[in-house]
């Protein structure tokens, strides 16, 4: 089974690298990445990619830090972007 990514969105580069050094140290592969435009407003956002099955965990992980996130975003098979709920 192939395994589904998450976006977590953040409001700049340096939260975007901050929650991924969160995950990495707690061991969970995290990429910061350039948000996609379908899902960026202002085209300069920067997110954190991961493993859906780590999501949960993720969250709870940058809540314990004390890092606001922005929404989340699970990409489907055809390569667009659903809003997750969480």
């Amino acid at each position: 089974m192939m395994q589904r990514y998450c976006l977590i969105m953040c409001r700049s580069l340096t939260y975007a690298q901050r929650s991924s050094q969160v995950l990495e140290r707690a061991g969970i592969t995290a990429t910061v990445l350039k948000a996609p435009q379908s899902v960026s407003k202002t085209g300069c956002t920067y997110c954190v990619k991961l493993y859906e099955s780590r999501l949960v965990r993720a969250l709870a992980l940058l809540d314990r830090a004390a890092i606001r996130r922005g929404k989340v975003y699970r990409l489907l098979e055809d390569g667009t972007y659903q809003e997750v709920t969480v």
